[in-house]
């Protein structure tokens, strides 16, 4: 497995695929994750492939801006998805909870594997739990969902606005700047830094984004080559967890300033007769005041209508109300974040329709 740009197309061969994939340490160690499978499965099934991985720089990686402040923009996926459509590369790995739920036209969702711990992570100046925490403790997030909810579980929470990679934000930790920042722990273990994790927060306190943990692998649709090669790696019950809450997103309408949570994950029915899908949610304002919760089953099969029918709940509850307070600014509180150096280079172009959560890969 070779790294290369994807300023200089790399010509293809049968025995060799081009991943695209972000240039953040956490990005390529998630592709190359995802390309050793590749080759592992390929040589499995008797038509051994060479991945090499293609660097393409997106514009949420140029861009210092608040999550918040990008809308409904695709910054994480749109220059992979160009890569892709332009033939320079020939799949390309997202982290899910940063993948647009509108298609792509001329792309397919070929494969999402198995996934990571979904939960998010407190990592603690001291070693103290969040309940621990003294009153006005300084925590760090860019994630509107994970402030409205830390917001919810311990009034009088300073939510620090942060940006930056994962050494950037357990820096200032470690520093002394914050008494505590909040990330996924799936991005703190494919970096190796999960014996840093203080806490591992329950989905009761914090939900995670839809589609947290997981990874989504495109390609052009109709490339026999490539679905066949990635064909492997597929996981259903992670594929149908991730529908349900992709769709239930898409139902919203949530752009990524919306306080949005959500974690649907595969178990036994009572009876033992199968597996349904059970999917939690919330919406809250962003002050963490109001928090609205709903959760609900179904069959795996009814993935996508099990997340918009608690979408519709949740719409009954009042949390278009939310999201659209969300999405026009109202922020609630906030503090302003330590200074982090940030390239000014010029914003890539986007495409389709977006509902997505607030971004940055499983950070």
């Amino acid at each position: 497995m070779t790294t290369t740009s994807a300023t200089t197309p790399v010509p293809g061969t049968a025995a060799t695929l081009r991943l695209g994939t972000r240039r953040s340490a956490l990005a390529t160690a998630q592709s190359g994750m995802v390309a050793a499978q590749i080759e592992a499965a390929s040589v499995l099934a008797g038509r051994p492939v060479r991945v090499e991985l293609v660097e393409v720089t997106t514009h949420g990686d140029v861009s210092g801006a608040p999550l918040s402040s990008f809308g409904g923009v695709g910054v994480f996926v749109s220059a992979l998805r160009d890569a892709l459509l332009e033939g320079r590369v020939d799949l390309a790995v997202h982290s899910l909870k940063d993948l647009p739920t509108a298609p792509c036209p001329g792309l397919t969702l070929a494969a999402v594997p198995l996934r990571e711990d979904p939960r998010d992570a407190l990592v603690s100046a001291e070693g103290l739990s969040l309940e621990e925490l003294p009153a006005g403790a300084r925590i760090g997030t860019g994630s509107p969902r994970r402030a409205a909810q830390l917001r919810a579980a311990l009034p009088g929470v300073k939510i620090v606005d942060i940006r930056g990679n994962v050494d950037t934000r357990l820096r200032l930790v470690h520093d002394g700047e914050l008494d505590a920042v909040v990330l996924a722990v799936s991005g703190l273990r494919r970096l190796g830094r999960d014996a840093e994790i203080t806490q591992i927060l329950q989905p009761t306190v914090m939900l995670p984004a839809p589609g947290q943990g997981a990874l989504g692998i495109e390609c052009r649709d109709g490339d026999a080559a490539v679905l066949a090669a990635l064909a492997p790696l597929d996981h259903p019950a992670t594929r149908a967890a991730v529908v349900a809450e992709r769709a239930l997103l898409a139902t919203l309408e949530a752009g990524c300033a919306a306080p949005l949570g959500a974690l649907a994950q595969v178990t036994t029915a009572p009876d033992a007769t199968g597996e349904l899908l059970g999917l939690q949610a919330v919406v809250a304002d962003t002050d963490g005041v109001v928090v609205l919760r709903r959760a609900g089953t179904a069959p795996v099969g009814r993935a996508e209508e099990l997340g918009r029918r608690l979408a519709g709940e949740l719409l009954e509850d009042g949390a278009a109300r939310l999201v659209a307070e969300a999405s026009t600014g109202s922020d609630g509180p906030a503090h302003p974040a330590p200074e982090l150096p940030v390239p000014d280079q010029p914003a890539a172009g986007d495409r389709g329709r977006i509902s997505t959560p607030a971004g940055e890969g499983d950070l």
